[in-house]
């Protein structure tokens, strides 16, 4: 057995690790004659846009996306599911996600305001159907709906105002003069079926409706719960304004980012609105 004194054996240590490290920093160095847009391209594989998700209809449409449309735009994105329609704003406002895809605008600038947070939103895929359900009455009219009814709306600022103007276009509420703000249920002047107003959740809406004799929301919730209701009536107003319409919100500094326009314009693409009206079935509806 060869016996070598401490220094050499220190010095062979030495070069062994030099050689193991200029191996390592070589398989991670782009190649010299590397072209400088392909070293954009490198850069840009490492660097996997993060996409919020709050439910599964637009978990759904993001994996469509990533599936069938995103490879013919070059784009590789990561689907991030955040079951809180608060939470998932405040990981857009920290940077924990990129971009997200399960809001209107009214309820993101709601949240912006809230946040004190920079978002916008880029183009808006689709509404959804909306209306006056009721699983536990078996009407099919307004005039059915007994005095003094329950009924569910949302809690949050921009869907309760939504939900109030609706059930005011249909004459089962009045509201007061309020211009420029949000009507709360505090705003009710009038209420011909003293109707019994409940604030929730969106999400707790549906899991409620065994307890409520009607409820303000939409097909998309329902299905999602596999709850299968006809509408008495549909907020055909909310439907058709565009600012009610499921979009892709991210931050200001972004969004002009080569990848959140590549993702904004699938939101977007043809293809989506035939895999909407096929698979949805009348739930939701493609705005473009």
């Amino acid at each position: 057995m060869f016996y070598y004194p401490k220094f050499y054996r220190c010095y062979f240590i030495l070069i062994i690790g030099l050689a193991i490290a200029s191996i390592l920093f070589a398989s991670c160095t782009p190649k010299p004659n590397s072209s400088p847009s392909q070293l954009v391209s490198q850069l840009a594989k490492i660097a996997v846009l993060k996409v919020g998700s709050r439910n599964t209809t637009t978990e759904d449409i993001l994996k469509l996306i990533q599936k069938e449309i995103a490879s013919t735009q070059g784009l590789d994105f990561q689907i991030i599911t955040i079951a809180d329609s608060v939470k998932i704003n405040d990981a857009l406002k920290s940077g924990e996600i990129d971009a997200n895809f399960f809001q209107h605008e009214p309820f993101m600038k709601q949240a912006a305001k809230r946040l004190n947070a920079d978002f916008v939103m880029l183009n808006r895929s689709y509404t959804t159907i909306t209306g006056l359900y009721s699983k536990r009455l078996k009407i099919k009219s307004l005039n059915e709906i007994p005095i003094g009814a329950t009924i569910a709306i949302s809690n949050d600022d921009s869907n309760q105002d939504r939900a109030l103007k609706f059930l005011k276009h249909i004459d089962l509420i009045n509201l007061k003069e309020k211009p420029g703000e949000y009507y709360s249920v505090k705003d009710i002047i009038k209420h011909p079926k003293n109707l019994q107003i409940k604030e929730l959740d969106n999400y707790a809406i549906v899991r409620a409706l065994d307890d409520l004799d009607l409820a303000v929301t939409s097909a998309s919730f329902l299905v999602q719960a596999k709850v299968s209701l006809n509408p008495i009536v549909l907020d055909e107003i909310g439907m058709a304004n565009k600012n009610y319409a499921v979009g892709l919100a991210t931050v200001q500094s972004k969004a002009n980012d080569s990848n959140i326009q590549k993702l904004n314009q699938l939101v977007v693409d043809p293809k989506l609105k035939d895999y909407i009206n096929n698979y949805f079935k009348g739930t939701i509806a493609p705005v473009f």
